[in-house]
């Protein structure tokens, strides 16, 4: 494992830094307070803007649809360095990093010309339709139905947990066309407008306050063929696209919220029994441990940068990875509420940031438990995958979709 970069990643390193401290200096300084969604949509597609002439926006595409035709490593070096700085929301980042790949392997050669700029310039924004609430993590268990009508196809069913789509301008969708082959068979992806007649979007409030998430239904939605990403009922493979896409837009900047410096920094600013916090001695030991952990996920993520500079595939670290780190965060969120006392039920957006950051991710922690792959599915996959071991007995296999027993049956 190499920590340090190579001649040509110190070399870009400095021109990112550099451009970063000439187009970033204004986000040098904490966001404004209580933006509204309409300012904050505003502020990050000006900074999108910015980065898309520089090359910035999306450094590992070919230069011939706006990229920089960089390596994955430039990409995360850009990132760690732009991690320096307070910018806007990256409400791109799920049509950029999921959207526009599939876009570009699947959709014709002025689709893409129309579609892929746009979404770099941030002048219009994705969303991915992919969960439904009786599926949970199984995404071939989806029951949106799409039905041919001609050049058109009519679709009609429910979305859930979509990241986005009350601002959303387009959104991928993949539905099941085929209910009497096996579930993974039976699927075709498309490619739709968000503002489609029939399509109502309804935003879910979570217990942290936040209202990312969404409920999307379709009533009656015609979406023409021309919109079809992939062959008729081909549309598991496509999904495999985005899915990869999805794994690869993740990275270490990516991990928001409290780590293991917070809780140190409220660990010595707090007083427990007997003065401050960090004095005593199950306090340190549980700091102690986490900081192992947290050195170990560090460590982890160094594998894969070395593997992204070097060309080769990162390996079965990302998986282990968000596992762990998901639970972590839990934990330390709780144990940063144990240490603020009384103060710790306390849910006030005027808190003190790095005080309020602790009940911020009290609430939302959970959801990273369950978004990117479940705990249950990561350590299937890691279990299945990486060391081999039986796979779990599927009771649908090989069973036409519309036979596969239900709760209802």
């Amino acid at each position: 494992m190499n920590f340090e970069d190579s001649p040509e990643e110190a070399q870009f390193r400095a021109q990112a830094r550099a451009w970063l401290a000439e187009n970033a200096a204004e986000y040098r300084k904490p966001l404004p307070e209580n933006m509204t969604e309409a300012e904050t949509l505003k502020m990050a597609r000006a900074w999108q803007a910015k980065k898309a002439a520089a090359g910035y926006a999306a450094i590992t595409w070919p230069k011939d649809v706006g990229g920089l035709g960089g390596t994955p490593m430039e990409r995360v070096i850009f990132e760690q360095e732009e991690s320096e700085y307070n910018l806007p929301p990256a409400v791109f980042s799920i049509g950029l990093g999921m959207c526009m790949p599939t876009m570009m392997a699947f959709a014709t050669p002025e689709q893409q010309k129309r579609f892929v700029p746009k979404a770099l310039a941030g002048e219009e924004i994705w969303c991915q339709l992919f969960s439904e609430p009786a599926g949970g993590s199984d995404l071939a268990a989806l029951r949106t139905k799409a039905e041919r009508d001609g050049d058109d196809w009519i679709v009609n069913g429910q979305k859930i947990w979509t990241s986005g789509a009350q601002f959303s301008d387009w959104g991928i969708l993949v539905t099941r066309t085929d209910p009497t082959v096996p579930k993974h068979q039976g699927l075709t992806f498309f490619f739709l407008s968000m503002k489609s007649p029939g399509v109502e979007v309804k935003p879910i409030k979570q217990a942290s306050g936040g209202r990312g998430f969404n409920e999307v239904y379709f009533t009656n939605v015609r979406i023409p063929d021309s919109q079809r990403l992939g062959a008729v009922g081909d549309g598991w493979k496509v999904s495999l696209t985005t899915l990869m896409n999805e794994r690869l837009s993740i990275s270490e900047n990516s991990q928001r919220g409290i780590n293991f410096e917070a809780l140190m920094k409220l660990a010595n600013a707090v007083d427990g029994a007997r003065g401050p916090a960090i004095q005593d001695k199950a306090v340190r030991e549980q700091l102690a441990d986490w900081y192992a952990k947290y050195m170990g996920l560090r460590n982890g993520r160094y594998r894969t940068m070395t593997a992204l500079s070097q060309g080769a595939r990162p390996g079965p670290e990302a998986s282990i990875n968000k596992a762990v780190f998901a639970a972590m965060l839990q934990d330390m969120a709780s144990f940063g509420l144990d240490l603020l006392d009384t103060a710790g039920i306390a849910y006030d957006p005027e808190l003190e940031g790095f005080r309020r950051q602790f009940a911020e991710a009290y609430m939302g922690s959970p959801g990273l438990r369950i978004a990117g792959g479940t705990d249950e599915i990561l350590r299937n996959i890691i279990a299945e995958r990486v060391l081999g071991l039986p796979p779990d007995i599927r009771a649908d296999k090989g069973i036409p979709f519309n036979k596969v027993p239900t709760g209802a049956n």
